[in-house]
């Protein structure tokens, strides 16, 4: 689309552009780099078609790895194709083909509509992960894991979708309804035998470097640590009548005391004992348990178990919120202090008796830190809580008076010798004095299940064997590769005899193949590696130079990757380091998790056809647009909503910027420098460092709002003067300058253009000392750069506004129909010093410290200055001199004159009426209208 009055073209210019980009290869990372800026997507799933989450995540890594490119970086931004996967099976059904045919046939689309954005990868970098030549490495990688003790093939309970006819891991496994996180349907148990990496033995250098993750998200970091699920606290076994001792694990070892009944999962051992015997106990097992259930519920047996802590025998319950494979599948109850307890215990008729006070005394403060007995007197006696309606949950303070009298205590002793300690003291004295206690960490991370009983993923090299059992395939048979599809129901590769039916590499002897597949997780879990060295035949990556380029600096994905991508990604990247095949623990130094592209407030999707497509938007639009139109909508971790006047506002803008350089290249302007052309120059500075810092955070917004309102300014300037060539070139390359990384396509046009008008002029120099380059393209142009601090152009920004909001002001409120004359007063130097002084002050007495001083005594008005400063201490902030002050009004006067029609006059204090002056301060000149 183009404006029929403009030269604007979208469809001519882009493919031009893009063919002269790849012609030059100037996104090719050579290899030689040093210490390259690694920017990263993540790369796709080959569904078929881009949408608009793509177009959105893909523009963010382009536009960064644009702008650190112009700032002379060597800048790795490579792409590749997550490309096995269940959908590709399920598609190639539904169209009679194989699922590498449509796999293949979706990356030649995706491909086609990356490249018509103008994203600039290192295509010579591509990685496709259903390519033998990768997935090769997945096996060799899985051996030398299975070397180092990282693999396991056990028999377990599994998540299986019935649907998917596969098994999922626990994070792929979603919301409280269970649903397979690919197809919605609830997901079912079933017992296999499975492959699992064993990454809880990464479990806690996977919490602990969480905190080194500065670059993350707080959000996302929280998620991990949340899946992850470490705990610190106590083994304690309880002696359960029949079955001698048996470990529960607790983190509230402090309220042992108020133990009152011990439960046991309904498949645990005691509880499948019991079933055989007890007709409650099996109906119970095997009808009713329901650990999914809104309510906690259970069945009563004949047995008890003894509390260590009192000696008290309590009864033993099969519940179903019990988890066989959550702390040791039993433990011990507290009703008082634990909500789910108390649920139970309420339901049961069970007693719920409080031993945790809160923390509420001066006396329990003096016990929290140490002092809670020996010669300093009795514990404090607190009210116990209320704890009929609800559990007391918090930490406190001990007291189990209420313990029965004729209860043991630990070792007999008295259980009142633990009144008064604050909990966290109490659970450490009580893992000291309990039998058989110890310290112990428990997690809710589960070793990742990685077999899946699909045709599309990378073959497990394992082969079983009747003689040798299951034997890896050597390196020299690797990859194994896929056969040939079969089309039929549940896992094709038992249909495929010719791959089943193998010998084994031990024996010898007649053995089959492994027929499940690697979760594709496995892909996307070292996959960044391998850009460095794509082509590296004998071995997975280049270590040497995986060692140089990594970390990624700034990789981008979704959030619904928080856990399940990211943690796996971090646990290979540290078991390979444990492989001394790279030097680093974490795989991704920044990360940024783009929000979602809605349409009317919902997020886009086919199933409810409201998908705006990119391909539509390039068409009539051209692709600049819609990377515009993305990156200043909103943030890029924010959610924002597709709106086609945005669109259409964002090609205007464009519009707008084109014919601005093509009128300037055609004829320039001749007027002279002063005072307008003095405050647009300082404008082109300050958008420089608002726009570089923009960039930097990977906000954007900022940096094109600025943009545009520079480009409306060059505007206003010609309205109030005749513009300065020279100055308006510079505006106008600066402009294309910083829109280049968002908008490429068109600002490489108009950088040649401003090129070849500077090679029609015979100055070359301008008054900024920086020019138009009639060599190279825009993308290899130098970054513009500030002279200036961004705090201190914030604050002559911001003073020049509150002025013109205050002459408004007083213009509405006087009612002054029309201005002539506007006069504005800085206030005098003694006052900035004053100010400054105050700003720094931190004693009680500012008027005594600021009248002491003789520079102040004898000016009019010090006294109540000074007590002005000191009713506005806690809210003072920084204020540019007084110098500068009345020069930045000055050079803004212009701005006021042309609003009002009016002569605008700034005086500096020493200068300006007293009357008039005494009114001023730093930051708030004072005003007086004619």
């Amino acid at each position: 689309m183009s404006d029929s009055s403009s030269g604007y073209d979208p469809s001519a210019i882009e493919p031009k552009w893009q063919a002269e980009w790849d012609d030059a290869e100037v996104f090719r990372t050579p290899d030689s780099a040093e210490d390259v800026e690694y920017v990263l997507a993540m790369f796709p799933y080959t569904s078929g078609n881009l949408h608009m989450g793509h177009v959105r995540n893909y523009t963010i890594t382009d536009a960064y790895s644009r702008y650190r490119r112009m700032q002379g970086e060597d800048v790795l931004h490579p792409m590749g194709w997550d490309s096995f996967g269940l959908p590709a099976e399920n598609a190639a059904e539904e169209r009679d083909t194989s699922p590498e045919e449509w796999t293949r046939k979706c990356i030649e689309s995706m491909k086609a509509q990356m490249s018509e954005m103008g994203f600039g990868y290192d295509w010579d970098r591509e990685v496709t992960t259903c390519d033998p030549e990768y997935y090769r490495w997945n096996q060799w990688l899985f051996k030398r894991f299975h070397e180092e003790g990282l693999v396991e093939r056990k028999g377990s309970e599994v998540n299986w979708c019935p649907s998917c006819e596969t098994v999922l891991a626990d994070e792929q496994v979603e919301g409280e309804a269970e649903l397979c996180w690919r197809c919605d349907t609830p997901v079912t148990q079933r017992d296999l035998d499975q492959w699992f990496l064993t990454i809880t033995d990464y479990a806690d250098e996977l919490v602990d470097d969480i905190d080194e993750l500065a670059g993350w998200p707080e959000s996302v970091r929280a998620m991990q640590r949340d899946w992850i699920g470490r705990q610190h606290g106590a083994r304690v076994p309880f002696e359960v009548e029949g079955y001698g001792e048996v470990e529960i694990f607790t983190t509230r070892l402090d309220t042992i005391h108020g133990a009152t009944f011990f439960a046991v999962a309904p498949d645990s051992e005691i509880a499948q004992d019991l079933a055989k015997e007890d007709e409650d106990v099996a109906h119970f097992v095997e009808e009713v348990a329901d650990p999914d259930g809104d309510e906690p519920n259970g069945v009563a047996t004949d047995l008890t178990a003894t509390n260590p802590a009192t000696g008290e025998d309590i009864p033993v319950f099969v519940a179903d919120f019990v988890l066989s494979d959550v702390g040791t599948g039993a433990l011990m109850a507290v009703p008082a202090h634990d909500e789910r307890d108390h649920a139970f215990a309420s339901k049961k008729d069970v007693p719920i008796r409080p031993v945790i006070r809160p923390e509420d005394s001066e006396d329990d403060q003096r016990e929290s830190s140490g002092q809670a007995s020996g010669d300093d007197g009795p514990a404090s006696e607190g009210d116990l809580p209320d704890v009929e309606e609800t559990a007391f949950t918090e930490d406190g303070v001990v007291d189990h008076s209420a313990v029965p009298e004729d209860a043991a205590g630990v070792g007999g002793s008295d259980p009142a010798d633990y009144d008064g300690l604050a909990s966290e003291q109490a659970r450490s004295q009580l893992e000291d004095d309990l039998p058989g206690a110890a310290h112990d960490k428990q997690y809710r991370l589960r070793d990742w299940g990685i077999s899946r009983q699909r045709y599309w993923g990378t073959p497990i090299p394992m082969v079983h064997c009747e003689e040798c059992g299951a034997v890896p395939v050597p390196d020299e048979d690797l990859p194994v590769e896929l056969p040939e599809f079969v089309q039929t129901t549940g896992n094709p590769l038992d249909e495929v005899d010719e791959f089943v039916q193998t010998t084994c590499p031990d024996c010898g002897g007649p053995a089959e193949r492994e027929t499940d597949t690697m979760d594709t997780f496995v892909d996307s879990s070292w996959y960044f590696l391998r850009y460095t060295s794509p082509d590296r035949e004998d071995a997975p990556f280049d270590t040497a130079r995986a060692n140089d380029w990594l970390p990624v600096d700034q990789y981008v994905g979704g959030i619904e990757h928080a856990v399940m991508h990211l943690l796996y990604a971090r646990f290979v990247t540290k078991a390979i380091s444990d492989l001394e095949l790279l030097d680093h623990r974490e795989p991704f130094q920044n990360l940024v998790t783009q929000g979602m592209v809605q349409l009317d407030g919902e997020k886009m999707s086919k199933s409810k056809g409201n998908v705006v497509s990119p391909q539509n938007i390039v068409e009539e639009y051209g692709a600049d647009t819609a990377r515009l139109f993305m990156m200043q909508a909103a943030r890029p971790e924010r959610d924002f909503d597709w709106k086609d006047e945005g669109v259409e506002s964002s090609h205007r803008f464009l519009t707008r910027l084109y014919d601005a350089v093509e009128a300037h290249v055609g004829s320039p302007p001749a007027g002279e420098a002063g005072d307008v052309t003095d405050y647009v120059r300082h404008e082109i500075d300050r958008v420089t460092a608002i726009a570089d810092e923009s960039y930097e955070q990977l906000t954007f917004t900022e940096a094109l709002r600025e943009t545009r309102e520079l480009l409306s300014l060059l505007d206003r300037y010609a309205e109030a003067t005749e513009p300065h060539a020279e100055t308006v070139e510079a505006a106008l390359s600066t402009i294309v300058r910083l829109l280049a990384p968002v908008a490429p396509h068109v600002t490489e046009e108009l950088w040649s253009e401003l090129g070849r008008a500077d090679d029609q002029r015979e100055s070359a120099e301008r008054a900024s000392g920086e020019t138009a380059s009639d060599e190279g393209f825009v993308i290899e142009a130098e970054w513009p750069t500030a002279d200036g601090d961004l705090d201190r152009h914030q604050l002559e920004r911001q003073l020049v506004e509150d002025t013109r909001e205050d002459v408004r002001q007083i213009v509405d409120v006087a009612d002054i129909e029309d201005p002539s004359h506007v006069e504005i007063a800085v206030a005098p130097e003694w006052k900035f010093e004053a100010h400054a002084i105050a700003r720094e002050f931190d004693g009680n007495n500012l008027v005594g410290e600021i009248m002491s001083d003789e520079r102040f005594r004898g000016e009019d008005g010090a006294p109540d200055y000074a007590k002005d400063l000191q009713a506005e201490l806690q809210t003072l902030t920084e204020t540019l001199d007084a110098a500068t002050e009345a020069e930045v009004l000055a050079r803004a006067r212009w701005l006021i004159a042309e609003e009002f029609d009016a002569e605008v006059t700034v005086r500096a204090g020493e200068d300006a009426d007293a009357d008039l002056v005494r009114k001023a301060e730093p930051g708030r000149p004072a005003i007086n209208i004619e």
